[in-house]
């Protein structure tokens, strides 16, 4: 019998414009998933909040300062590589504009032209489409 790991905690950050447009970047090469686009977050480390893992990934990443967000949802998901728990947050409230700081490209999307998407990524997106704009 093979031992199941714990999934993995990672914060994910929907930052959110006024007109409903929201933030997506892409995956790295050398990360699995390369050139796929998600919601901007990490891993969190051990003795950090998620909240506190959201601020310092977009700042890491992105060069953003996320002031606050409120805690949305969560969504565990098996990738072949991975088992991780997410923990979405929407930040209505933030400083700065998004730098490549990583290499990633990233885009403000409305209606989502880019692909492909995270698998995970998908219903949220859908979600947010039917509920939030």
């Amino acid at each position: 019998m093979t031992e199941k790991k714990a999934p993995v905690d990672v914060a994910v950050g929907i930052l959110m414009k006024p007109n409903g447009d929201v933030l997506l970047g892409q995956r790295p090469e050398g990360k699995p998933y390369a050139g796929y686009w998600e919601f901007p977050g990490g891993k969190v480390d051990p003795g950090e909040t998620i909240l506190e893992a959201l601020k310092r990934e977009f700042m890491e990443e992105l060069g953003m300062e996320v002031l606050s967000a409120e805690e949305w949802c969560g969504v565990e998901h098996v990738y072949e590589h991975a088992h991780v728990r997410l923990h979405f947050f929407i930040s209505r409230d933030f400083r700065g504009e998004p730098q490549s700081l990583e290499g990633q490209a990233f885009a403000w999307q409305g209606a989502v032209e880019v692909e492909p998407l995270l698998p995970a990524t998908i219903p949220l997106l859908e979600w947010i489409d039917r509920n939030i704009s």
